[in-house]
């Protein structure tokens, strides 16, 4: 070995920190850390195991129905479980429109008010109006329904009859026994519909909604927002260039969250609309129906086996609400790092 080689490794043992691969810190936590992040493990793996649990409950207690009718539980219409003739399929669809027509109506409200929260509103105001709308959220879903019931419902009849007269050739708006033309002509053809039940339910997710898409615009860099400003940009240029390409996540989260609560919503719904048990599209008809109020209108005479074809139908609507929940987490979670705007 040369004598440069020779003092080429002396330096290097002598110099640990040029070695090639990375040095990672190690932190020392104290004991106080180690408590806290076990009580941190324990509650993630309490909620986990809960939520396994009411799983296993439910296909525990649906394996008697499910056993009987097989796929067929997905496209039957009718309720008939003592005769083993039932399925979902009504209930389901009614289920998934209601959630449209709420998250329909309550995205460009609950978007309007987290912008004018976090962006336009004075800052004493500002206080107010997150209060306001975090209110709402804890209103009891039984007042929406009685007052969607005894006072939206009359209200609302002439919006229902006008979308049914000038856009009833859309399929999903056209209204079967409705006479357009005829002004004294019975308006119960417009009750207890599935737009009815929607727009009570978007007032009840509209807050989640709006406190996601507020909490996610309010991150939004500050250094952008200054810089667009410095460059001439107008209040609605930065909003539209800074704070909603940077939200986009938290918005489309905020509105999946929402589709959650829509979809698992039981009272309200309950109360307004009119059950019925064939598939029905024509959101602006009397009659609907939903998985959470099926529930609830069968479950106290319900045989042992209807209890069965019950906790088969929670069983999808559990599994439903589990993805649409899990997949707003996930696109709120990655919102909140990384988001870029085009600024």
């Amino acid at each position: 070995m040369s004598s440069a080689d020779a003092s080429a490794s002396a330096e290097a043992d002598s110099e640990p920190w040029r070695s090639e691969d990375p040095v990672r810190p190690t932190a020392v936590r104290g004991f106080g850390d180690r408590v806290f992040r076990w009580q941190l493990t324990a509650a993630g793996v309490t909620v986990l195991a809960i939520m396994a649990a009411v799983g296993v409950f439910l296909l525990l207690r649906a394996t008697a129905a499910l056993k009987v009718t097989g796929f067929s539980f997905l496209t039957t219409a009718q309720w008939q479980p003592d005769v083993h003739h039932f399925g979902i399929a009504a209930v389901l669809t009614g289920t998934l429109l209601i959630a449209l027509v709420a998250v329909a109506v309550s995205f460009p409200l609950a978007l309007g008010t987290a912008l004018f929260i976090s962006d336009v509103a004075p800052r004493g105001l500002r206080r107010t109006l997150v209060a306001m709308v975090d209110l709402m959220a804890a209103v009891p879903s039984v007042v929406y329904g009685l007052w969607g019931l005894f006072f939206l419902q009359t209200h609302v009849i002439g919006l229902s009859r006008w979308l049914s007269q000038w856009l009833g050739w859309i399929p999903f708006l056209h209204v079967d026994g409705a006479q357009p033309g005829e002004p004294l002509a019975s308006s119960s053809v417009y009750t207890a519909s599935t737009f009815v039940a929607g727009l009570v339910v978007a007032l009840m997710v509209a807050p989640i909604q709006c406190s996601v898409m507020r909490e996610v615009f309010a991150q939004a860099p500050v250094g952008e927002r200054e810089g667009a400003y410095a460059l001439g940009a107008t209040r609605w240029g930065v909003i539209r260039a800074v704070v909603l390409p940077y939200g986009r996540g938290g918005m489309i989260g905020g509105t999946m969250l929402g589709l959650g609560r829509a979809l698992g919503e039981t009272i309200a719904v309950y109360l307004i609309i009119s059950p019925v048990f064939t598939i029905q599209p024509h959101i602006l008809q009397t009659g609907a129906n939903s998985v959470s109020s099926l529930i609830a209108l069968h479950y106290g005479d319900a045989s042992d086996f209807g209890m069965s074809a019950l906790m088969a139908a929670g069983l999808a609507l559990f599994l439903l609400t589990l993805a649409v929940n899990f997949t707003a987490s996930s696109v709120v979670a990655r919102s909140r790092s990384g988001a870029q705007s085009e600024a």
